[in-house]
């Protein structure tokens, strides 16, 4: 979500600043602004959209100053407007903020009844002027930071510049990630993640939740939730300091697609020994046999990665296994079973309702599986199995090589757990092995039909709904392409598991709706194609993904059809997420919309 950067530098810092906040342009934003202080004043430049409209006015009008702050935000509290960007400011506090202040309402009336000025919208402002208030009154500003941190409810990183004190910059985290740099000539950093620091520095310390720090150019000092001096770990971020581009992609998520051959082959290697024909895993002491039941939380595209593993799951290891939206999680009080797993998906590690979940389960006695892209990042940091997916950064908002490198993941632990439940024998484990080793072939396979997607695409650009049909395992592939569909292209799109179709989404049904069907051969073909046949038998229009044999087989009178490898029924969820995030892609290309960065959209959603 938002993305924080400061520097406490030994030279100007604005072209830093800038520059650190476009390796954060993936996390989705809707307006952005940098604050300096120079001449004894802090200066501040905002804008909303894109930061290439930041820059230019920085260009007109630059922004000296060897400390600052900057900000890209997206919106919760008041429009993306020039007014509700960050940094706030007051005439002595400048601040930056990523997450949501919960009470700011009655703080914000108490601060007006104090006689304060609001110039925004935002629930930021508040904290700029608690802190200032105090400030101006002759409070010490790391006293007036620490009393008024009590205050605050909800989830927050907070940067603050106080005019005054030229050489200090403070932050503070809960709920939202922060990590310190430490730079060399006396530089120190604030990111809200290790990618925002990577040019300028390696060495970093995650700040723990409750922490706050203190920076200086003499010294930096963290303090913990109670206020007491702590140290935490330098360690080193091993975040890439090259810049991410797009390649001879006209996109990233197109790129990001295209990579999953490599990257699906670089997570197995971690779980798959090809040589000995074993599954395995990262954490090889892990005592799985043991598990009884097993809840899976997620949020959005890892939420359905979820639910393929919950079908793999109960179906190799014959384990119950319970499947929640993170951000329903702990609101129905669910019942957590001496002896269970509790396994959270999620791409940046950071998602605030599904790390909320997270330590609920640990209240309630869980042991704690994490699958996630970042193994630096708080979830990883809080998991008793950290299961890595190896797929690289993802820069577009709308994941790809995640959800295939998380079902590979999933369907690995999967097997490790049926064989830990004596479920799985040698014959059947060395077939899976030999399974999951086909899937980056099966990808390159399925990538070798772009150009047909791309072709037929425009038959979907047109429609303004459109529905998505699976069984089985297909099921959360339907889900996912309806997902996808509605988050790139702004068409509005719906998955449903075949068999439902009759029992109301049927009304739906005419010449302007396309019907994806999903469709591998397979033991639930048949009952598929015949759900594909209610459709058509009502003038609807399909699109039928499957393999040569199921093509030839129903692929008769559909509006078009994409062919598919033949996989193994294991694999079919990864290799069938191509076409899904192939026909998504080109749609909203073909309708021109942002597919990288799409409206109202945020890569790492931080607040609740």
């Amino acid at each position: 979500m938002c993305g924080i950067i400061g520097i406490v530098g030994s030279e100007d810092v604005s072209e830093r600043l800038v520059a650190g906040l476009r390796r954060l342009e993936y996390r989705g934003y809707d307006s952005a602004g940098i604050c300096t202080i120079h001449d004894g004043m802090l200066d501040r430049r905002r804008a909303e959209g894109k930061l290439d409209n930041l820059a230019k006015k920085l260009a007109a009008d630059p922004l000296p100053g060897v400390i600052g702050i900057a900000h890209t935000r997206w919106a919760t509290h008041g429009a993306p407007t020039q007014d509700n960007a960050h940094p706030h400011a007051t005439g002595e506090v400048a601040l930056v903020h990523n997450g949501i202040i919960e009470n700011f309402k009655p703080l914000r009336d108490e601060l007006i009844a104090r006689g304060r000025t609001f110039e925004s919208q935002t629930d930021t402002e508040v904290v700029a002027h608690l802190i200032s208030a105090d400030v101006e009154a002759g409070m010490d500003p790391v006293e007036a930071v620490r009393i008024n941190l009590k205050r605050l409810h909800g989830a927050f990183a907070l940067a603050i510049l106080f005019r005054q004190n030229p050489d200090l910059l403070i932050g503070a985290r809960l709920g939202s990630p922060l990590v310190v740099g430490y730079g060399e000539n006396g530089e120190t950093y604030l990111g809200s993640d290790a990618l925002a620091l990577a040019p300028l520095t390696q060495k970093i310390s995650y700040l723990d939740e409750g922490d706050w720090v203190v920076i200086t150019r003499e010294k930096t000092q963290i303090y913990d939730r109670d206020d007491n001096p702590v140290e935490r770990a330098v360690v080193h971020s091993g975040a890439s300091n090259l810049t991410i581009d797009k390649g001879n992609h006209r996109h990233f998520m197109l790129k990001e697609i295209y990579e999953q051959p490599i990257v699906v082959a670089q997570t197995l290697k971690s779980y798959v020994r090809r040589l000995e024909e074993e599954v395995s895993l990262p954490i090889p002491d892990f005592d799985l046999s043991a598990i009884r039941r097993v809840t899976i939380v997620a949020c959005g595209t890892s939420f359905y990665a979820g639910m393929v593993g919950k079908y793999w799951f109960e179906q190799f290891a014959r384990v119950p296994v319970d499947l929640d939206v993170a951000s329903e999680f702990r609101y129905r009080a669910p019942v957590m079973e001496e002896g269970g797993l509790a396994l959270f998906i999620s791409q940046s590690g950071e998602t605030a309702d599904t790390l909320a979940a997270l330590r609920h389960a640990r209240s309630e006695g869980q042991k704690i599986a994490v699958v996630v892209n970042v193994p630096t990042s708080t979830m990883a940091r809080e998991a008793d199995l950290l299961l890595p997916t190896h797929a690289g950064p993802e820069i577009g908002v709308a994941s790809t090589k995640a959800f295939t490198c998380q079902l590979a993941v999933l369907a690995a632990l999967a097997a490790n757990l049926a064989r830990a439940k004596g479920r799985l024998d040698r014959r059947e484990e060395k077939e899976i092995v030999r399974h999951l080793s086909e899937a980056p072939a099966a990808i390159n396979g399925a990538l070798a039909y772009d150009s047909a997607i791309e072709a037929m695409s425009g038959a979907i650009a047109v429609a303004r709904d459109v529905l998505y049909l699976g069984r089985g395992t297909d099921y959360p592939l339907a889900l996912e392409g309806a997902l996808k569909l509605k988050e790139i292209s702004y068409i509005h799109a719906e998955g449903y598991a075949a068999g439902e179709m009759k029992h109301g989404p049927i009304a739906l049904i005419d010449d302007k709706v396309p019907v994806i069907v999903i469709a591998p051969t397979g033991p639930l073909f048949e009952k598929t194609v015949s759900n594909m046949q209610e459709v058509q038998a009502r003038g609807g229009k399909v699109v039928l993904i499957s393999d040569y044999d199921g093509i030839q087989a129903a692929g008769e009178g559909c509006m078009a059809t994409i062919t598919m490898p033949k996989v193994h029924p294991l694999i079919a969820p990864i290799v069938y997420a191509i076409p899904v995030q192939l026909l998504a892609y080109h749609v909203a290309v073909a309708k021109g919309t942002d597919v990288d960065q799409p409206r109202n959209l945020a890569k790492s959603v931080t607040v609740e």
